[in-house]
């Protein structure tokens, strides 16, 4: 699957589930969603879990590090389908804009 597959069906996935009926979407609250996802990544590494591992909660669900990422990509793509942005093309531009940084840029330490 491509990217701008992905962002389109991921946003027809949301919309189907009723997600954008109304006002019921706004930047703000899919940012803090993508957000939520990404702390549960963080949750998963400190247990401890095996990164690659795909688990499932008593119910069956998948859980896990790789699934909470896989959860803030779906967020993310399903944010770009919403409001049209080409996340392919902006990939590829700043993917070429972080071939020119110096090494470790930006003066953080991590």
């Amino acid at each position: 699957m491509i990217i701008k597959e992905l962002c389109e069906e991921s946003h027809a996935l949301a919309v189907s589930k009723g997600w954008y009926e109304g006002d019921s979407r706004n930047v703000g609250e899919v940012l803090a969603l993508v957000h939520s996802e990404l702390s549960e990544a963080l949750e998963e590494y400190w247990l401890g879990h095996e990164l690659q591992a795909v688990l499932t909660d008593d119910g069956g669900r998948p859980i896990g590090f790789p699934v909470a990422l896989a959860d803030a990509v779906i967020r993310i793509a399903d944010m770009c389908g919403a409001l049209d942005i080409d996340l392919e093309a902006a990939i590829r531009i700043e993917h070429e804009c972080n071939k020119d940084r110096p090494h470790r840029h930006g003066g953080k330490i991590a």
